[in-house]
């Protein structure tokens, strides 16, 4: 790689991430898909606070240069997707058998006493996307939402569902409901679940992430392994330093990398600034996860190979 070339590609972890344009990219609680090259992305526009404003879709090959896709969910008049309203955790799939990206959200009211799971669809990866309701999955609790694909096909939604713990559901064939629960997790001493999940699968392990209920306010990350999405899921452990409060974020995906030879998973994770959610920083750093083992180190810049 050229000094050209690696300068560009440059991953700066604690610097804003800006788009073609020099506009902060609106990066918060994203999703990641792999299509075709690039990794897309989708998160949430934050000009209004915490309150709905867009879904904005980008793309990377690098996770260095970001490019500015265009807007795939827009705010309504009225109904879930109104401008009094929660809409966040975009996370995308592709479904080969209907030929729709099918996008699932948290959808809320702004006391966060509603709690339910928002579809909508596209033919178009960026959309325009079709928002089709929402409704909680079996009848529990859904906030924090994560999203999974085998390559069977099978799909499966992560959702935190408080002192009822973190579900992980098998979805219809169409991705747009819930048939079962897989299994379920709670936290060591068994009081509650984990929130902000994601899910990888490395050699014959799955990997589970989350992050502990503390508002805005960052905490230690954790993850499980488990050789079966049915279970059973090992105890909770700490990925990231101890006492590091996940380099003071809160994860957000973690992203299989495809054609590199030393860099396996990037993690994303938010470092939420509720009095200014827009320009809230992710961090994007290498992972390295396998053998059971998933870890996280502190690098104040890299690129991928």
């Amino acid at each position: 790689m050229s000094p050209y070339q690696q300068t560009a590609a440059t991953v700066r972890t604690a610097t804003a991430v800006t788009d073609q344009h020099g506009d902060v990219a609106q990066l918060h609680g994203v999703g990641v898909l792999f299509h075709e090259g690039r990794y897309y992305a989708w998160g949430e526009e934050k000009s209004a606070g915490a309150l709905f404003t867009s879904v904005e879709c980008y793309s990377t090959e690098n996770f260095a240069v970001w490019r500015h896709e265009g807007t795939s969910l827009r705010r309504e008049g009225a109904g879930d997707l109104g401008p009094q309203r929660i809409v966040e955790r975009p996370k995308v799939l592709f479904n080969s058998a209907t030929g729709y990206f099918v996008m699932f959200l948290h959808i809320d009211s702004p006391d966060y006493a509603e709690a339910r799971l928002g579809y909508a669809r596209s033919t178009s990866l960026i959309g325009p996307y079709e928002y089709l309701g929402s409704s909680r999955p079996l009848g529990n609790s859904s906030r924090d939402i994560g999203v999974y694909q085998e390559p069977s096909g099978l799909g499966v939604l992560m959702s935190e569902d408080r002192e009822n713990g973190l579900h992980l559901y098998r979805l219809a064939p169409d991705y747009l409901s819930v048939e079962s629960v897989l299994s379920t997790t709670l936290r060591n001493d068994g009081s509650h679940g984990y929130e902000s999940p994601g899910l990888v699968r490395v050699g014959d392990l799955y990997y589970l992430f989350g992050s502990d209920l503390t508002g805005w306010n960052t905490n230690d990350n954790k993850f499980a392994t488990a050789a079966s999405l049915e279970g059973p899921w090992s105890e909770w452990h700490d990925f990231a330093p101890p006492g590091s409060r996940t380099f003071d974020s809160q994860v957000s995906a973690v992203v299989p990398v495809l054609g590199s030879s030393s860099v396996s998973h990037i993690y994303i994770g938010d470092r939420w600034n509720q009095h200014d959610l827009y320009n809230s920083l992710p961090i994007i750093l290498p992972m390295s996860i396998g053998g059971g083992h998933a870890s996280l180190s502190w690098r104040d810049e890299w690129w991928l190979d």
